[in-house]
């Protein structure tokens, strides 16, 4: 079977349904979340319209308390799952195209999702479709498992699998190719300051919406500074090569930095804006709690990623370095000081040694230190027959022998017993998951959908 030859022959559809998934501004919403919609009205409108889109063709579907559901086809006692998400991060600030629209420039489709998970979904989605109209007989049962909350936590799919079974194998078409066989830990960590706050000159500091994405804008208030300030900021600006704000308000100053956003599984990418305001701000606050904040800030991860000074630091074969990322940092009188950190540790990372020894190293700078989330690291070695399988119809399509790959990213292949994330982005693209502008080349996205047809078939035939 021509498999490339049928998606390019559907590439309209599914250009066409990309974009209507696209147009659904599926990011979380706690504040509107209710028990019929969970996580909000558009993860809720994502994935009823995949659900939708299921009946139309003919496949059986399942909606699961409207916090995930699933499109199956196929029989036996087997369960080969695909597990997708549908919810995407805040658009945030700096796109040049809109993020909710799929709007298509020089062969590539632009939109928050596009590579991250809307895009592969529609690929995986189409290549289900194409065995389905084709008649190839399976002997084991193919699910695609639809979720709704991947980044903010697998509350949808931890809920899913406590009332639905658990594929014998799958993927997760939400990352790269040729295939990532190791998924680094994750654990989301809360710093917090242990001074009281009155009587500072820091009055506020807030920058970042979600730990799994560097900050792109920081502001803070400041009091009681030298009047220099404003001056010396614009030379700060100037050479660092960013853009930010300062403006005085009776005896107050309102400073805002401009950063760039990046996926915290990636730090490096970005350019962390609180990180940059606090590193301006450190020397003109002097009362102990305004300068504990900023220079913990400053000391702890400017120029580092990886948790060094911290004692969080560690790195192995299987999947590189440790990394963390301060994503939601505040500073204000009333709800205290924290700066919540994802860190990605390594495969065979020490995770109790490393805590107790960066809480004691955490407390010299005036700082306790939480676990507030755990997920632990998943790895599938690279000689079993699920790799192996997968890494043969991705060779064969694209003639690339690479070794499987590590990944600082949690994808739904950790929550099975056997799962790999494969695909969709081929190497040497650029990863602009949760960055302004997001896209994905529309050929690449065609030829996505005949490798993931192919390799179903491999897994259920």
């Amino acid at each position: 079977m021509d498999w490339l030859k049928l998606a390019q022959s559907r590439k309209e559809e599914l250009i066409d349904e990309l974009q209507q998934l696209i147009q659904i501004e599926s990011v979380l919403d706690e504040a509107n979340a209710t028990s019929d919609a969970p996580f909000g009205r558009g993860p809720l409108q994502a994935l009823q319209f995949m659900l939708n889109k299921g009946e139309e063709q003919g496949f059986t579907t399942k909606n699961v308390d409207n916090f995930a559901g699933h499109i199956e086809m196929g029989q036996g006692e087997d369960l080969v799952g695909i597990l997708c998400h549908v919810d995407v991060v805040p658009a945030g600030d700096s796109w040049n195209y809109p993020p909710f629209k799929g709007e298509i420039a020089e062969g590539k489709l632009y939109g928050r999702g596009a590579i991250d998970d809307k895009g592969p979904t529609m690929a995986a989605w189409l290549a289900m479709k194409m065995i389905k109209d084709a008649g190839i007989p399976l002997n084991k049962r193919v699910r695609m498992i639809i979720g709704t909350d991947e980044e903010s936590g697998f509350r949808c799919v931890n809920h899913y699998f406590s009332k639905e079974e658990m594929p014998t194998i799958g993927f997760a078409p939400d990352a790269d190719f040729p295939l990532i066989n190791a998924e680094k830990g994750i654990a989301l960590l809360d710093f917090t300051l242990k001074e009281t706050l009155s009587d500072e000159q820091l009055i506020a500091f807030q920058s970042g919406q979600r730990s799994n994405m560097v900050p792109d804008f920081a502001k803070a208030i400041v009091q009681n500074v030298q009047d220099d300030i404003m001056g010396d900021f614009q030379e700060f600006i100037n050479k660092n090569h960013i853009q930010g704000t300062i403006n005085q308000e009776n005896d107050k100053y309102i400073v805002t930095v401009q950063g760039k956003s990046a996926h915290a599984m990636e730090p490096e990418k970005g350019l962390n804006a609180a990180v940059l305001l606090a590193k301006f701000l450190k020397p003109y606050l002097l009362t102990k709690a305004s300068k504990q904040f900023v220079s913990f800030i400053v000391e702890a991860f400017d120029g580092d990623h990886y948790g060094t000074k911290i004692s969080l630091n560690h790195s192995d074969e299987m999947s590189g370095k440790t990394t963390l990322n301060p994503g939601v940092i505040l500073f204000h009188r009333e709800k205290g000081a924290r700066i919540q950190v994802s860190m990605r540790y390594s495969v065979s990372y020490p995770f109790e040694e490393k805590i107790t020894e960066a809480t004691k190293r955490t407390s010299s700078y005036g700082f306790s230190l939480d676990v507030v989330s755990n997920s632990a690291p998943h790895y599938v070695p690279e000689e079993d027959n699920l790799v192996q399988t997968l890494l043969s119809v991705y060779r064969k399509y694209t003639n690339d022998h690479s070794k499987p790959l590590s990944t600082g990213g949690g994808t739904y292949a950790r929550v099975m017993k056997k799962g790999v994330a494969f695909g969709m982005l081929f190497p040497g693209e650029p990863d602009v998951a949760h960055q302004a502008d997001e896209f994905v080349v529309i050929d690449n996205l065609i030829k996505a959908a005949a490798i993931y047809a192919e390799a179903i078939v491999e897994l259920a035939k």
